[in-house]
């Protein structure tokens, strides 16, 4: 036995070589023909679908059919905007020297992870839209690329090889490698595969090189991910409540996903009859999420997981033919579509519960209406607004209106007069400027003279006016008689020197 793997030994050469999926390797070898033409609509195209049914292996055998030289980046490439813009993009630009087209191959365009990917999916969107050499992008989740990035490309799917084809394709080989394979052990492998030549071949490679005698093989059971498509049918549409509880077991889901992905597709299979009985179980499995938020106890997964799935099929009493086309949850697309509304919602209800000391599920559940009635009013609109510094966005949600109304437009450029005005009073008044009167500030040093009012006394007359009275002759005075003449008179024109200072601006908006 050779230490090569047979995998990339048989891979194919040629398009026809590429088995299972006749019509995908028509509809490529269709797109790659439009190249000869010119540039075609669209620049690239998506090969999406399981792993392990050919779709690096099209694109390889399609460059070497068509002449083409290839560049290829994979999960183990960084992909960042920089490293996509520095390989695949400098090679959609340029032909070689031969004068040959390069085939750009971008592998698992739909794992996208981390810092270490970061700006690589607007990359890929501006790579596909912009390039003049063909480019093929491969993923096993077609919903896994972003929605800029599937409209810029043709997609193309790759569906699951029958267990005949891989049976067949495991025999070739076999006679190839000379090796001793029974029909039983080749049927093993290819009931153990789900589909996935690939790891076919690999069980093969393994149990021949593994056998301890020429005519022994040792196989297993190989442990596979379900697809979420697969998982949905087989909930809804299957007959075995073991098999619905175990393939939910399998997906790459959690409970919390799945819920949504049943939620949105039981009315396409169920009737009216048992669509009912359908969301009973399926409003019990939500219970118990609940309780597992709540209370951190995951172990009542196990709970909810039943419900949604033999639960759920349990309610079943019709079965429904044709061909079902399950789809996403709607409601990922709704949250969406309405992430940035309810941001605003969410930012205008933490300045409301930070000026009325609540928390903001509270001022979102109670207050926002109550503001909204005071934003409409002429007069308290705009002091509202430039108290909690509202956004045009947040002054539009309050008042159930558009942002680039005249009025959400009015109110918030009076609000920030108001605010600019409030500035502008803090910084003079700061810097002592003209906020305070000369007045005010002849009362705060009432031991200076006050050169503007020539009849006030100044220091001189204070001494003067002290050293007329004996401490003596002031201690022998009866209380309530009147002060002699040559005493300086206690209600002099100004407040006492120790009264404190009357502030004439006029009050701060933020002073409320």
């Amino acid at each position: 036995m050779t230490a090569t793997k047979w995998t990339e030994k048989y891979r194919p050469k040629r398009l026809k070589a590429v088995l299972g999926n006749g019509k995908a390797i028509s509809d490529l070898e269709a797109w790659a023909r439009s190249w000869e033409r010119g540039i075609p609509e669209k620049r690239a195209v998506v090969l999406y679908g399981p792993a392990g049914v050919g779709k690096t292996s099209a694109a390889l055998a399609l460059a070497e059919e068509m002449g083409w030289d290839e560049i290829e980046m994979n999960a183990s490439d960084s992909r960042t905007a920089a490293a996509i813009q520095k390989v695949a993009g400098a090679a959609s630009k340029m032909m070689t020297f031969s004068g040959r087209k390069r085939l750009v191959i971008l592998d698992e365009a739909d794992n996208l992870y981390g810092s270490a990917d970061r700006g690589g999916s607007a990359a890929m969107s501006k790579l596909v839209r912009e390039t003049d050499q063909p480019v093929v992008l491969i993923a096993n989740d077609y919903y896994g690329l972003t929605k800029p990035l599937r409209e810029a490309t043709t997609g193309i799917a790759f569906r699951r090889i029958t267990k005949g084809t891989i049976a067949s394709a495991l025999r070739d080989i076999c006679r190839a490698e000379g090796a001793g394979c029974t029909p039983e052990m080749i049927e093993e492998i290819a009931d153990n595969s789900g589909g996935d030549l690939r790891s076919a071949v690999n069980d093969l490679q393994a149990a021949l090189e593994g056998a301890l005698d020429p005519g022994e093989v040792a196989t297993g059971v190989r442990d596979a991910k379900s697809s979420i498509f697969d998982a949905v049918a087989k909930i809804l549409r299957g007959s075995s409540l073991l098999e619905a509880v175990q393939i939910a077991w399998t997906l790459d889901e959690s409970p919390e996903d799945l819920v949504h992905w049943i939620d949105e597709n039981l009315p396409l299979v169920y009737g009216p009859a048992d669509l009912a009985a359908g969301y009973d179980s399926l409003s019990r499995a939500d219970v118990f999420l609940g309780r597992v938020k709540r209370r951190q106890n995951y172990g009542l997964w196990r709970y909810a997981s039943f419900m949604m799935t033999a639960g759920v099929q349990a309610a079943r009493t019709e079965k429904k033919g044709g061909y079902v086309p399950f789809r996403p949850p709607g409601y990922w697309r709704r949250m969406g579509q309405t992430k940035g509304a309810r941001q605003v919602r969410d930012s205008a209800a933490k300045k409301i519960g930070r000026h009325c000391h609540i928390s903001a599920r509270m001022a979102r559940a109670e207050m926002m209406g109550f503001f909204g009635l005071l934003l409409k009013d002429q007069d308290t609109g705009p002091k509202v607004a430039a108290l909690l510094d509202f956004s045009v966005e947040e002054i539009a949600l309050l008042l159930g209106t558009k942002p680039t109304t005249k009025k959400v437009a009015k109110l918030y450029d009076a609000a920030q007069e108001i605010i600019e005005e409030e500035r502008v009073s803090q910084i003079e008044g700061a810097w002592g400027g003209s906020s305070k009167s000369e007045k005010a500030e002849t009362m705060e040093r009432p031991g200076r003279p006050d050169k503007t009012n020539s009849g006030a006394p100044d220091e001189e007359d204070f001494e003067a006016g002290s050293k007329k009275i004996d401490p003596e002759e002031e201690k022998a005075e009866p209380a309530g008689e009147a002060e002699p003449e040559g005493k300086p008179s206690a209600d002099l024109d100004g407040p006492e020197p120790g009264e404190p200072e009357k502030d004439d601006r006029q009050r701060s908006l933020f002073d409320f």
